[in-house]
C-alpha cells in the first residue's frame, strides 16, 4: 500500500489538506484522513505541499504529428514517436491522450506526409498496438474526419468496427464559414505553408467551397455507429447555433472549440461539452481572431480544455487564469481532469481521486517564482516520473 501525504488533494468536490491519497496496486483505495494513517504500514510519498491532482486527459492533440513527422515529407518511426511523446507528456501532467490525427481528402496548399491515408492508418494502428504493449501512460485515438474526405468513409467504417477509434469529431475548413469565416485569415493561413498569390489564393478557395462533402445521412449513419459502441462524437468549430442543433440532432454531445462567445453559451444551454485550447489561453487570444478561451471560461462556458497543439498548455493555462483573472483554481482544475474524462465515458475508471479508480495521479509543485512545475507523475499505480528543482 502507498500513501501520498502532505498535498493539497484535488477531489471532485473540493481542495483537501491533512488528509491522504491511499493507493493499493493499480487502484486508489481512498482518502483518509492523516491523523488516522499508520505510517509504519504504507510506502509514503511526500507531495511537499504540491497539489495531488489526478492526472490530466486531453482529448483533443494533434501533437504526435509534430513528434512523428519533424518536417513536413519526413515520417520517423511511429514506435519511438510514441513513446518520445509519452515521455513528454508526463511531465506536463498528462497520463490519458487522445491522438487526434486527422482524415484529410486533397490538401491544395500544403503537404504534411504524416497525414497521408496510408501513414494516418499505420499511425492508428500504432497507437491501438500501445493497448497490448508496455507504455508509460494511456493513448487513445481521436479521429478527425474532414467531410470532404469523401474517400476516407470505408477506413474510417472500419477502424471504428476494429475498436481503434476512441472519440470520431466531424471537421469542416471550409473557407468562409467555421473557424476560417474571415477569408484574409485563411489566405494568411495558406501563405504559411508556400508563398502564393492573391489570384492563386482566390483558386483554390473556390476549389475548398466546390467540393464535394459527406451528407447529413452519411454523417448520420457513421455517428450512429460510433455511438453503438460507446464512442462520443464532436462537431468542430460550430459558428452559429443551427449547426449546433443540426449536429446535436445526429447524437453529437461535444461542441470542439465553438467559434463566438454566444455560440458556446448556447452549446453550454443545450448540454454539450464545450472545448477549448490552452494554447488560446496563453496567447491571450485565438489564432484564427475567434473566441477567446479566457473569455469563454471566465464566462463559465467552457467545460474542458485540452492542450490541442502544445502540451504545456494546459498545466500553465489553468494556473494563469487563476492568477491573472483570480478564476477558481478547483474548478480549473475539473476542466482538465474528470470534465473531459466524463465527455468521453471513461469517467469510471479515470478523472478524479476516488476509491475504485485508477491510481493516475500528478502532483504538482511551484517553483520559487510560481511557476507551476509537476514533481511527480503516477499511472496505474506507479510512479513514471519523478523530479526535484533546486
Amino acid at each position: 500500500m502507498q500513501a501520498i501525504i502532505n498535498g493539497i488533494i484535488v477531489t471532485e468536490e473540493q481542495f483537501l489538506s491533512d488528509h491522504a491519497v491511499l493507493i493499493d496496486g493499480a487502484l486508489i483505495a481512498g482518502i483518509v484522513p492523516a491523523e488516522d494513517l499508520d505510517l509504519a504500514t504504507v510506502q509514503v510519498i511526500d507531495a511537499d505541499g504540491g497539489y495531488v491532482s489526478p492526472g490530466f486527459v486531453d482529448i483533443h492533440s494533434d501533437y504526435i504529428e509534430t513528434i512523428i513527422s519533424p518536417r513536413p515529407t519526413s515520417i520517423m518511426s511511429l514506435k519511438v514517436g510514441l513513446r518520445e511523446s509519452e515521455r513528454i507528456l508526463m511531465t506536463h501532467g498528462i497520463t490519458t491522450i487522445f491522438h487526434s490525427l486527422s482524415f484529410y481528402g486533397d490538401d491544395k496548399y500544403s503537404h504534411k506526409a504524416i497525414r497521408e491515408p496510408q501513414n494516418v492508418q499505420r499511425c492508428i494502428d500504432a497507437i491501438h498496438n500501445t493497448h497490448t504493449e508496455q507504455h508509460l501512460i494511456r493513448h487513445r485515438m481521436h479521429a478527425r474526419f474532414e467531410i470532404d474526405s469523401i474517400d476516407q468513409i470505408p477506413a474510417l467504417e472500419q477502424n471504428i468496427l476494429d475498436g481503434k477509434i476512441h472519440l470520431l469529431s466531424f471537421m469542416d475548413h471550409t473557407p468562409g464559414q467555421g473557424q476560417y469565416r474571415n477569408l484574409e485569415i485563411y489566405k494568411e493561413t495558406m501563405r504559411g505553408y508556400r508563398s502564393i498569390s492573391e489570384p492563386e489564393a482566390d483558386v483554390l478557395i473556390k476549389e475548398q467551397i466546390d467540393k464535394t462533402k459527406m451528407t447529413y445521412e452519411e454523417i448520420e449513419r457513421l455517428s450512429c455507429l460510433a455511438i453503438e459502441r460507446n464512442i462520443a462524437v464532436a462537431s468542430h468549430d460550430d459558428d452559429d447555433v443551427a449547426k449546433l442543433q443540426l449536429t446535436q440532432s445526429h447524437g453529437t454531445t461535444i461542441s470542439e472549440f465553438p467559434i463566438t462567445l454566444d455560440v458556446a453559451k448556447e452549446a453550454k444551454r443545450m448540454g454539450l461539452y464545450t472545448i477549448a485550447g490552452a494554447p488560446n489561453i496563453l496567447m491571450g487570444g485565438s489564432h484564427s481572431g475567434n473566441l477567446s478561451a479566457s473569455e469563454a471560461i471566465q464566462a463559465r462556458v467552457i467545460d474542458i480544455v485540452c492542450s490541442d497543439y502544445y502540451p504545456p498548455a494546459m498545466l500553465q493555462g489553468i494556473f494563469e487564469l487563476a492568477d491573472k483573472y483570480e478564476e477558481d483554481l478547483h474548478r480549473l482544475f475539473q476542466l482538465v481532469t474528470i470534465n473531459p474524462a466524463r465527455a468521453v465515458n471513461l469517467d469510471q475508471e479515470i478523472g478524479s481521486i476516488k476509491a475504485g479508480k485508477k491510481a493516475d495521479i500528478i502532483i504538482i509543485g511551484k517553483m520559487d517564482d510560481g511557476y507551476p512545475v509537476v514533481t511527480n507523475t503516477m499511472v496505474d499505480g506507479k510512479v513514471i516520473m519523478q523530479t526535484n528543482y533546486r
